[in-house]
């Protein structure tokens, strides 16, 4: 069984970068899609960005142009970056492979003003 640790969270100030990674104990390959999803508190979990395993991504609209997906297929590892961060990026940072439910623990990412 595959099991995913994200990290590279933290605390960040407005306008700030993080780089965040989700490293996959196995491969990652068999997978058609991984994706980082985010939850503040008080909301549902949402999807931020996706990537195929052709590589096509996909980023919701409240982080597109500031939020990166890619997939590193030969470190089986996924990353998000982030820059231009605002505080209401702040959210527990989640990394999922495929549409099932392997999930990571989570990562804290916290944006103050």
């Amino acid at each position: 069984q595959v099991q995913l640790v994200e990290s590279g969270g933290g605390l960040v100030q407005a306008g700030g970068s993080l780089r965040l990674s989700c490293a996959a104990s196995g491969s990652i390959f068999s997978f058609d899609v991984m994706g980082w999803y985010r939850q503040a508190p008080g909301k549902q979990r949402e999807l931020v960005a996706s990537v195929t395993r052709g590589h096509i991504t996909n980023h919701a609209d409240s982080v597109k142009g500031r939020f990166t997906i890619s997939r590193d297929i030969a470190k089986n590892t996924v990353y998000l970056f982030m820059n231009s961060l605002k505080p209401e990026d702040t959210a527990v940072y989640y990394c999922r492979a495929g549409l099932g439910s392997l999930w990571g623990q989570g990562t804290q990412v916290t944006v103050s003003s």
